[in-house]
């Protein structure tokens, strides 16, 4: 019986980034162009730079390893699956260098799929000193008041 694999196991051997061109469209969020299919250890290595009380979206880390790699774009799904493979490795290691709760979705929501859910991001950026709200039952960032800063 094959054992299973940790987060931080998964982290570190997954393959290195690569761009891959697509010729055709394949599908709303796969334009032709070149896409990257970024890495763990390169969404790892960019979360390292979002410093304490700051934030970036998700559509910010895809940008920025689009560029770093000279790509038109990232995949969206392979970042959000990596992004939760180092938030986990993050925690089984007990690693804060590694600020995995700083990057929230484009309209500010927190993202249900890492470690202790909304309510911990929320408590942990709130901690960091960002404002928080809540809109139709979600918490969110306060990206007006953030704005206004």
């Amino acid at each position: 019986m094959a054992t299973k694999k940790t987060a931080a196991q998964k982290r570190d051997t997954a393959p290195q980034p690569a761009v891959k061109v697509l010729a055709v469209q394949g599908g709303p969020m796969y334009p032709p162009g070149r896409m990257l299919i970024p890495s763990p250890l390169a969404i790892q290595a960019q979360l390292k730079t979002v410093p304490e009380g700051e934030f970036m979206t998700v559509g910010q880390l895809r940008q920025n390893l689009a560029q770093l790699y000279g790509a038109d774009y990232t995949c969206p799904l392979t970042t959000g699956i990596f992004l939760r493979v180092v938030a986990e490795a993050a925690e089984e290691e007990g690693r804060t260098d590694v600020p995995y709760w700083r990057v929230v979705r484009d309209n500010g929501t927190f993202l249900d799929k890492l470690p202790g859910g909304p309510e911990a991001q929320a408590a942990r950026l709130a901690g960091e000193g960002l404002p928080t709200k809540t809109v139709r039952g979600k918490t969110r960032l306060d990206l007006e008041l953030l704005a206004q800063r």
